[in-house]
């Protein structure tokens, strides 16, 4: 994976990277809820669901662990401003899916559904979020990870 992807070792992390991941992952967010802003006011229910990611202990991930994290703390940040608006703000945290995955054997060794996601379950889960029946879930970030987020599962 590049450095452009945001695997970079802690010691050759090169500063330009980290910046044009934070661009790449943050920025659009931002835009997107921004022009969205006005309508889903007056709108009075209104769903946000930002994609981040799970990166905890991720060797090599410094630059987008961060812009990951960071939609996370958008995620929660942006709930509490909006929550007396309507709007609901989550996030999504999917997991590696079908149809391959780099590294797929060694990864579902350690994963306790010992298997990888379709990308149907990772839709049901956003559009779950989106619904009326998540009206009163804002400020979360929900895994769709197999389990990962819990811990790892034995051989």
């Amino acid at each position: 994976m590049s450095a452009t992807c945001g695997q970079q070792a802690l010691g050759d992390v090169d500063l330009d990277a980290p910046d044009a991941i934070l661009r790449l992952n943050l920025r659009p967010a931002i835009r997107a809820v921004q022009a969205a802003l006005p309508r889903m006011r007056a709108n009075g229910r209104s769903r946000v669901d930002n994609i981040c990611s799970l990166t905890v202990g991720i060797a090599e991930r410094t630059a987008y662990a961060a812009a990951k994290g960071a939609l996370v703390s958008f995620t929660r940040t942006w709930a509490l401003e909006l929550a007396q608006t309507g709007i609901t703000v989550n996030a999504v945290a999917p997991g590696p899916t079908e149809p391959n995955c780099e590294g797929e054997y060694q990864y579902l060794t350690g994963v306790p559904m010992h298997r990888l996601g379709r990308p149907d379950e990772i839709a049901a889960a956003i559009q779950f979020l989106l619904s009326e029946d998540a009206g009163f879930i804002t400020g979360q970030t929900l895994f769709v990870y197999c389990g990962a987020s819990i811990g790892k599962a034995l051989l």
